[in-house]
């Protein structure tokens, strides 16, 4: 009876928040539930959850707390309840609360301060969580208590690797810290190398690498072998292998992050790369916070998303966010109606309503690629072409009628096709499965806080990114070289995706196949149409905003095109 209730009083409330995102936008009264909640931004949903419960919205709450205040809460608690105390005066406590439905914040600030009115603020999950990161505090061991470890010690299981909590064990407690680090840092990456004379982990943060921190050489075995201990390996693994791939799950006050574990032996002992997969503060959906692409690029991924059949590939180096892209070009097709499967290795974001098949190792694509095609699929994601068979696959899904997804590596958009030739594909077949070719790159943004304004560029600027000479006379901004609190000293904080795209026409689709049209050709037909931008044309608009400088830019563009 309480469960159906909840589900009753869930539905209410979804219902309600729908209602009122419709009086907004009335273009979205006659759309689907699902689709009303996909197409608005986190933010807005959240003004509706204010305006239903008469609560302000705050949206940025760091600058509006009081530190000595915050520090008497324990950030567990506040974690559970998902809240934060602002400030208070003598008669009022000021709360920021995620959800106003949920009466734990209330209820503990009104235990703890008995005699304050509780006035109640509305903030993104986000920016809550991150506050209360900022009083959540993971000590280490030193480096006597690292160097005292005894190396035929063995730790004990840890089923569930709670990060935010106390080990006795140095180790363990080392491990938790340097992953806690990580993830308030919001690194994409943990990296752990053995050279000769030392072990050393460091950081991706924004695509760069930062600061090596040492590790006692004597605990290079036994760190390698915690690691494997948490994804149920035994350490003889390392001898067996060349290279381990495997995933395994941290908890960060009370949330679970998945981590991707990717080992390979070395020279003078291992590589391990730990990719952190944590979704908490992005929102992966078109045209909003990271994906704001211009709105010509858009709109034509909304034309290729309504072609019933046709591949969609998006290109660019390791980690340039290709995935993320395609996953939120996945939740903009998700629909009840259509069956959605992926094929991943591995599998790094759960949409709901999507099913999602993960590879264990190469040699079951060909078994699972037979039975997902039996599995009567309406729309496919592979995860990466990167060979004959899974470049047949994705030409084969397309022309027996499929939609599908997919990823490959190659600088520059029109390049795709040639890929797809260079792995046994023929040329006709490209060009009438192919629906877009899309490049993809993360530029780093500079800090608001501290970015360094410079009127204009030099001459040799201009001849060195080949640029118009406008821009000898133009405002732009550049990094800090200091950097400040905000940004940690790097000068940069975040990153956001540009997009190239090229949309393959019926009549380009025939000229390719006649090959009347090469597809480097294609590519500058596109851009002599001027409609949708290229990289570097993205790229430009931002460095013109203020909102990134051609440092950050030249790192991931070939900046002496035209």
């Amino acid at each position: 009876m309480n469960l159906n209730l909840g589900i009753e009083l869930n539905e209410t409330i979804t219902n309600s928040i729908v209602a009122k995102l419709a009086e907004y936008d009335p273009s979205l009264r006659d759309r689907p539930k699902e689709d009303v909640v996909r197409k608005c931004s986190a933010a807005r949903i959240l003004s509706a959850m204010g305006n239903l419960n008469s609560i302000p919205v705050f949206l940025k709450i760091k600058d509006f707390v009081e530190r000595p205040l915050l520090e008497q809460n324990d950030p567990g608690v506040m974690n559970r309840g998902m809240f934060v105390p602002l400030r208070k005066d003598d008669n009022q406590l000021f709360i920021a609360i995620a959800n106003p439905w949920d009466p734990v914040a209330e209820d503990t600030c009104a235990q703890k301060y008995p005699d304050l009115e509780i006035v109640k603020i509305l903030a993104p999950v986000a920016e809550i969580s991150k506050v209360i990161e900022s009083v959540a505090k993971t000590s280490g061991p030193t480096k006597s208590e690292l160097e005292s470890i005894q190396v035929d010690e063995v730790a004990d299981d840890i089923s569930d690797f709670n990060i935010t909590t106390t080990y006795d064990e140095p180790l363990t407690q080392f491990v938790a810290l340097m992953m806690s680090e990580a993830i308030k840092g919001h690194a994409s990456d943990v990296h752990i190398k053995c050279e000769k004379e030392r072990v050393h982990y460091s950081y991706r943060i924004d695509g760069d690498m930062g600061e090596k921190h040492e590790i006692p050489m004597k605990l290079r075995d036994r760190l390698d072998a915690f690691l494997l201990n948490q994804m149920g390996l035994a350490p003889e693994e390392r001898s067996k292998r060349p290279g381990i791939s495997g995933r395994f799950t941290v908890s960060y006050l009370r949330r679970s992050i998945d981590i991707r574990y990717e080992r390979h032996r070395t020279y003078r002992g291992y590589h391990v790369t730990m990719r952190i997969l944590d979704k908490s503060h992005f929102e992966a959906k078109l045209g909003m916070g990271s994906l704001a692409f211009d709105e010509n690029t858009l709109f034509e991924i909304e034309k290729v998303m309504a072609i019933p059949a046709g591949i969609i590939v998006m290109s660019g180096p390791t980690g340039s966010g290709k995935s993320t892209t395609l996953n939120a070009i996945l939740r903009e097709l998700n629909r009840p109606e259509d069956n959605i499967l992926t094929l991943e290795n591995p599998v790094e974001d759960e949409i709901q309503g999507v099913i999602h098949c993960d590879l264990k190792d190469s040699s079951e694509f060909k078994p699972m690629i037979t039975s997902f095609m039996r599995s009567d699929p309406d729309i496919i994601l592979m995860g990466e072409v990167r060979d004959f068979d899974s470049a047949e696959l994705a030409i084969e899904a397309a022309i027996t009628g499929h939609k599908v997804l997919t990823t490959i590596h190659t600088p520059r958009a029109s390049q795709i096709i040639e890929r797809f030739e260079q792995l046994g594909i023929e040329r006709w077949k490209i060009a009438q499965t192919l629906k877009a070719a899309c490049a993809q790159r993360l530029v780093k943004m500079l800090c608001p806080y501290c970015k360094v304004k410079k009127n204009g560029l030099s001459e040799r600027e201009i001849r060195k990114y080949t640029l118009n000479e406008e821009w000898m006379h133009r405002e732009v901004f550049a990094k800090s070289t200091e950097g400040c609190a905000e940004c940690h000293g790097r000068g940069y904080s975040g990153r956001t995706a540009i997009l190239e795209i090229i949309p393959i026409t019926p009549e380009w689709s025939d000229a390719l196949s006649k090959g009347t049209l090469s597809p480097y050709e294609l590519e500058l037909e596109v851009r002599k149409q001027g409609v949708l931008p290229s990289l570097k044309d993205s790229g430009l608009k931002l460095v013109g905003e203020g909102k990134t400088d051609f440092e950050a830019l030249r790192k991931v563009i070939d900046m002496s095109s035209e």
